[in-house]
C-alpha cells in the first residue's frame, strides 16, 4: 500500500493551509463569539474551486478525488472547525446527492452553481422528531400533477440561512417505508420555505444551523432528484461519503489542539524547566500523536476506497467513529496541557474543546456508528 500523498494533493493540502492562516486564522475568535457566517471566506473558497473539488469540470469542479477533498477539510478544521462544516455539508451531502442522484439536465442547472461556489446549498433530513431514526420523518411531499406540495419543519440544516438551494427529504409515501422517501432541490427563495430559528450553539458558531419550516410550498416535479421513494436509499449511500469527511475534520481539529499542545509545552516552564520535560506531558503528547496519525490513516484508507467505488459503509463509519472519539480525547488533553490556560478563549484550545462534540453527533452519532460496524461485521 502506497501511504504517501501525491505532488499534486501536497501542494492542495499546503496551498489550502497558507490561505487558512492568512484568511481564517485572525478571525477564528471574532466569528465564534459574534456567530459570524465568514461569507466573503465561503466565496473565496468558491473561487479557488475548493467548493466542488469532487465534482468534474463540466459543472463547475474542480475534478478531484475524494482524499484530496479530504484534505481540504482536515486543513480548515485545524484552522477552524466552522468553515470546514460549512465546506462538508455543502459539498458532501448537498451537492453530492444531486451529483449522485440527479439527472444531467438537473446536474447542469443545479450542481453548477454549487460546484462553482455561485450558490451555497443545505441538505435538510432531520426534523425535531426524528434523528438517528430518519425514517420516521412526517414531512410530506404530496404530489400534484406536475407538481408536489411540500409540509413539513426539519432541523440542525447546517448553511440554512445563507444557502440558495435546499435538498429536502420528504416522505411521499408512507405506506412504502423504507421506499417512501423522496429527494427534492428546492430554491430558497420557493414561497412556504421559512426560515426558522438559528440555533445558539455550544460550538462551531460561526457555521449556521436553523430549522426550515415548509407550509405548501410547491416545487415541480423535474425537482425531484433520484427515483419517487428511493430518496432514503440513496441517502444511505451518501453519508457514507459525508462521514468520512466528518472523520477528516476530526483529524484536523484534533491536528490543531495537538499542535497548540506542543508548542505550549515546550515555551510553559515550571521548577526551573519546560514542562515537555516532564514524563506525564510527554507522555499525553505521545498518545496525542500515535491516536491521531492512527485516525488520519484511517480516514484516508476510507476516502481512497470510497474515490475507487468499493462499498465503504463499515469502514466510512470506523474511520468517523474513530476519528471523532479520538479528537474528543485530543482536544480534552489538550486543554488539560494548558492548565488554566486552556480554559481561556485566547489560547485557542478551549474552542476545539466545544467545537469536536459535534463531530460525535453529526451525520450519525458514535453509538449510531457502532451500530452499522456491528452489522456490517455479524451480517457480511
Amino acid at each position: 500500500m502506497d501511504f504517501g500523498l501525491s505532488d499534486e494533493q501536497r501542494h492542495l493540502r499546503d496551498s489550502v493551509r497558507e490561505f487558512a492562516a492568512a484568511e481564517i486564522a485572525p478571525h477564528v475568535l471574532e466569528w465564534d463569539e459574534r456567530e459570524t457566517f465568514p461569507s466573503e471566506v465561503i466565496a473565496q473558497l468558491g473561487h479557488l474551486g475548493y467548493l466542488g473539488c469532487i465534482f468534474p469540470e463540466a459543472y463547475g469542479g474542480a475534478g478531484l478525488d475524494y482524499l484530496s477533498y479530504c484534505l481540504v477539510v482536515e486543513e480548515l478544521a485545524r484552522v477552524d472547525p466552522s468553515v470546514a462544516l460549512i465546506v462538508a455539508a455543502h459539498t458532501s451531502l448537498c451537492a453530492n446527492h444531486i451529483a449522485l442522484t440527479g439527472t444531467e439536465k438537473q446536474k447542469q442547472k443545479y450542481l453548477t452553481p454549487l460546484a462553482s461556489g455561485e450558490a451555497l446549498g443545505c441538505w435538510a433530513l432531520t426534523e425535531p422528531g426524528s434523528g438517528s431514526d430518519a425514517a420516521a420523518a412526517r414531512t410530506t411531499a404530496v404530489r400534484d400533477g406536475e407538481a408536489w406540495t411540500i409540509d413539513g419543519t426539519k432541523s440542525f440544516c447546517t448553511n440554512a440561512h445563507h444557502a440558495q438551494l435546499a435538498v429536502v427529504l420528504c416522505v411521499t409515501d408512507r405506506a412504502a417505508q423504507p421506499h417512501g422517501m423522496s429527494a427534492f432541490v428546492v430554491d430558497t427563495n420557493t414561497p412556504g420555505f421559512k426560515l426558522g430559528r438559528k440555533e445558539n450553539k455550544l460550538g462551531m458558531r460561526a457555521s449556521a444551523t436553523s430549522e426550515i419550516a415548509l407550509s405548501g410550498c410547491r416545487v415541480p416535479d423535474v425537482q425531484r432528484i433520484g427515483q419517487e421513494g428511493e430518496a432514503f436509499i440513496d441517502t444511505l449511500r451518501l453519508l457514507d461519503g459525508g462521514r468520512i469527511s466528518i472523520a477528516a475534520l476530526s483529524v484536523g481539529l484534533a491536528q490543531g489542539a495537538y499542535e497548540i499542545a506542543l508548542k505550549y509545552a515546550h515555551q510553559r516552564h515550571q521548577f526551573g524547566r519546560a514542562i515537555a520535560e516532564f514524563q506525564a506531558i510527554q507522555h499525553k503528547l505521545a498518545d496525542m500523536a500515535t491516536t491521531l496519525d492512527a485516525a488520519r490513516l484511517l480516514t484516508y484508507r476510507a476516502a481512497v476506497a470510497y474515490e475507487r467505488g468499493e462499498r465503504v459503509t463499515t469502514i466510512a463509519s470506523m474511520a468517523k467513529l474513530f476519528a471523532s472519539e479520538t479528537a474528543t480525547k485530543i482536544a480534552g488533553d489538550a486543554v488539560q496541557v494548558l492548565g488554566g490556560y486552556g480554559f481561556i478563549k485566547d489560547y485557542g484550545v478551549e474552542k476545539f474543546y466545544r467545537d469536536v462534540k459535534l463531530c460525535t453527533i453529526g451525520e450519525g452519532t458514535s453509538e449510531i456508528q457502532r451500530m452499522v460496524i456491528a452489522r456490517g461485521l455479524t451480517k457480511g
